[in-house]
């Protein structure tokens, strides 16, 4: 495990959560767009799960406090349960999460960077706060702050979310915002954040089939989310168990580096299968005795073999794989609470 190097004057004296929070990347390749997140991501532990070949030795900066798992490591670790880790995809992250002893986890994709080149022009957003500037080697907020998106999404987790009442200026929790005319004074203490969701700027988060009509397409105006079926899953959970979701700030700038051919390959059933996994989330309600996130993640896997099982046999797997997991959480953490 590499040491840590002295802190650059960027970094906080005290960065937020430092002992409390790990940092997840999955990845194949050489880790060298950390050069770039060094002065955010230094002061913290991270945890890298590398997919793919186990041989194939992934390089990381210098400086960085890290753990490298390879598919070895997670078979050795987990033994049978290693089969409810996906690989050839970043769902391997998953592990991370499951080996992190730390009450917060920030995951990154490797292909995601703090800003665009300095020769690029300044995007407009969809919203006045959103402004950004791309004329440094950091991306600035409107007051001409570098963005520090770790500290930004650590912020949205200290604050509350407001799941039950849209309030229409920007979470009101932010500096410089509140709650508009109308929202409810009985909701304003809001419910405790559980997921901070940021955005994408550059390459929109678009399927394999309309990537390859729309190759050189870039977002410099609005700012995009990834929609996954594992977050689906986590808004049903936080909505069972009360608690909130935050999608917005911070935004960061995607560079994606996977081949949409092979895109193509992985998400062809599931461009099918969105159409009845949408509505299915949509209406699933949990019982009231799920009282943690393992409970509710137990019965989840119930609805979905129940549910969505007649749609194709991975759905079995997929509810199996989500049962295992638990098993294997819980093995790994016993005294974890839900």
């Amino acid at each position: 495990m590499a040491g840590k190097e002295s802190s650059s004057s960027s970094i906080p004296n005290t960065p937020l959560l430092k002992d409390e929070l790990d940092i997840v990347i999955p990845t194949i390749r050489n880790l060298d767009f950390l050069e770039m997140w060094r002065p955010f991501f230094q002061p913290y532990h991270l945890i890298i799960v590398q997919d793919g070949d186990p041989s194939k030795t992934i390089n990381v900066p210098e400086g960085f406090d890290h753990e490298l798992y390879n598919r070895n490591d997670i078979n050795r670790i987990l033994g049978p349960k290693a089969s409810c880790i996906s690989f050839k995809d970043s769902a391997c992250r998953c592990f991370g999460y499951m080996v992190s002893k730390k009450k917060y986890i920030y995951t990154i994709d490797d292909d995601c960077f703090v800003s665009a080149s300095a020769s690029r022009t300044p995007p407009l957003s969809l919203f006045s706060l959103l402004d950004l500037e791309f004329f440094g080697m950091v991306a600035k907020d409107p007051s001409g702050k570098e963005i520090n998106a770790l500290e930004q999404h650590i912020k949205n987790l200290l604050t509350p979310s407001t799941p039950y009442f849209f309030n229409t200026l920007y979470d009101p929790y932010r500096e410089g915002a509140d709650f508009v005319r109308g929202y409810p004074f009985s909701l304003r203490e809001g419910a405790q954040t559980a997921v901070s969701h940021g955005l994408w700027l550059n390459i929109p988060d678009y399927d394999a089939p309309t990537q390859l009509v729309k190759p050189r397409e870039r977002n410099t105006r609005y700012l995009t989310l990834e929609y996954l079926t594992l977050y689906h899953r986590g808004l049903v959970i936080c909505d069972h168990l009360g608690l909130g979701v935050k999608t917005g700030l911070p935004y960061i700038w995607h560079s994606k580096a996977s081949n949409p051919f092979v895109n193509l390959k992985k998400e062809y059933n599931g461009i099918f299968w969105q159409e009845e996994l949408i509505p299915f989330f949509q209406s699933v309600v949990l019982s009231k005795d799920c009282s943690t996130v393992q409970k509710c993640y137990v019965e989840l896997s119930k609805q979905v073999r129940e549910k969505l099982g007649k749609i194709d046999p991975y759905f079995n797997k997929l509810a199996d794989a989500m049962v295992t997991w638990i098993e294997a959480w819980d093995e790994l953490n016993p005294t974890a609470k839900g």
